[in-house]
């Protein structure tokens, strides 16, 4: 049974490559098309500072190193999850727009979709920004779970030799300031000081000066970010044509929201105060007041919102421990879309994926921490409109001053919530990233990949900018 396994394994990773390969293979024939498009009057105007251009790296930095996915097991066997070009297997088979997504897959997603960037030339000299398809989080793995452990700083060096070799002209043009690329991990993972002996968790990659000039699209920036710009991690939705979207928002605007808040997630166990935990001890404290019929300010709130039909549950907890709602989204999304507001503590690092997918589902998010959102996605969901699209609550302010987050959330007026649900509802198509090869129509309504592409050439173009003024 085992080989049999094993077999299915290789032939699934053969044939992923083999179709990907033909597909980013003809990307070159569409950056020709693209170049001679210059010549159409309505075409130079739409592309008018938009042009990319994809470079042209060796299989051993994209492709190659998908063959290598069952060979980590510290960290999992992902070749499942590459099927549709990164999106994952189906959800079920009739499915039409939900897959088993893993994030980690992201550089693959992107990859396919900008082979379907309108504006893409095979020229690089008159390029506004060139793509790197260098899938830099999968080829990390092979530092933090395998035998490269011990060379992380090391993780880059082979890919900036190859620039400096192959059409060097290219990278020397604007010493990689208009370069940019994806990496799918959060960017501390990439971030380890040079001088650090022995290694401890991580590559330097974005510690490189090589690569100090580069744009780098990450799910989760830094405090601190420097080349790196923050994009959403990718949800289980990804719809093929406007009639499946709209049919997802007419379900999510209709989805009666009978639970006031969940969680969805693990941790919260440990005996050392901290987020989740106060979160799991509030929920059971709640239901079990409530079920008590007990006489606290809290439970008489909640009380009356039920006796005017509102809410049936006021906490409701998805337990998501040992990762077993990463590739089922049913799991959560049920329960998101009868909920109105959805707690987002920060874990092991201060994004969550569950923040795409509370948005995806009209459920407002809960943050707990600046940095998991506020701070990080300023191209998707704009700083200026958090207040309008999330609710805040200082994480020390609950877990030290006993500060009860159901108290916060009963005193947001139900006027104020259905306007924030509104606002909720805009941003779905800013954080979806719509399937490869979707349908004319939909593509009018710019989703995650389209928006991250925008925010991408503006900080090229500033970045050019601010270069030729320091020249002057």
């Amino acid at each position: 049974m085992a080989y049999k396994t094993q077999i299915t394994t290789i032939f699934f990773s053969i044939t992923t490559h083999f179709f990907l390969l033909l597909i980013i293979n003809s990307a070159s024939s569409q950056q020709i098309l693209s170049t001679e498009s210059t010549s159409n009057a309505a075409t130079t105007e739409d592309c008018s500072n938009r042009w990319i251009h994809i470079r042209n790296l060796p299989s051993r930095f994209n492709l190659d190193l998908l063959t290598n996915c069952s060979e980590y097991p510290l960290f999992g066997d992902f070749c499942p999850y590459l099927a549709n070009h990164g999106l994952g297997q189906k959800t079920h088979s009739k499915s039409r727009s939900w897959y088993r997504t893993d994030p980690l897959l992201l550089e693959l997603i992107f990859h396919r979709r900008i082979l379907e960037y309108p504006c893409l030339t095979n020229d690089p000299n008159v390029a506004n920004a060139i793509f790197l398809p260098y899938y830099a989080a999968i080829d990390s793995l092979r530092y933090l779970y395998g035998p490269d452990v011990n060379s992380s700083f090391q993780h880059g060096m082979e890919l900036f030799e190859f620039l400096q070799s192959d059409e060097p002209g290219i990278w020397k043009r604007h010493m990689g300031h208009d370069h940019f690329l994806v990496m799918a991990r959060p960017a501390w993972d990439f971030s380890q000081p040079l001088d650090n002996d022995p290694p401890i968790w991580g590559t330097s990659f974005l510690e490189l000066p090589q690569f100090y000039n580069v744009t780098a699209l990450v799910p989760e920036g830094r405090a601190w970010p420097w080349q790196e710009h923050a994009v959403p991690y990718p949800t289980s939705f990804h719809p093929p044509n406007m009639a499946c979207f709209e049919a997802w928002i007419q379900r999510v605007k209709r989805s009666r929201r009978t639970s006031l808040m969940l969680f969805a997630g693990g941790g919260g166990i440990a005996a050392t105060p901290n987020i989740r935990r106060s979160i799991r001890t509030e929920c059971e404290n709640s239901n079990t007041s409530i079920n008590s019929s007990s006489s606290s300010s809290s439970s008489s709130n909640f009380n009356v919102l039920e006796r005017n039909g509102i809410y049936s549950k006021i906490c409701h907890i998805v337990d998501c421990s040992n990762g077993i709602c990463e590739h089922d989204p049913i799991r959560y999304m049920r329960p998101m879309l009868q909920s109105t507001f959805c707690l987002q503590p920060p874990g092991d690092t201060p994004t969550r994926r569950s923040t795409f997918d509370a948005i995806t589902a009209g459920c407002i998010p809960v943050f707990f921490e600046e940095l998991s959102a506020k701070m990080q996605y300023g191209w998707h969901l704009p700083e200026e409109n958090y207040a309008e699209i999330s609710v805040f609550i200082p994480k020390e302010d609950v877990v030290f001053k006993g500060l009860k987050i159901l108290d916060v959330l009963m005193g947001i007026p139900r006027s104020e919530v259905r306007r924030m649900r509104e606002s909720i509802l805009e941003l779905i198509p800013r954080v979806t990233y719509r399937r490869h090869g979707s349908s004319l129509g939909l593509r009018t309504k710019k989703d995650a990949f389209d928006t991250a592409i925008d925010g991408t050439l503006q900080s090229i173009k500033d970045k050019l900018a601010n270069m030729l003024n320091h020249d002057l």
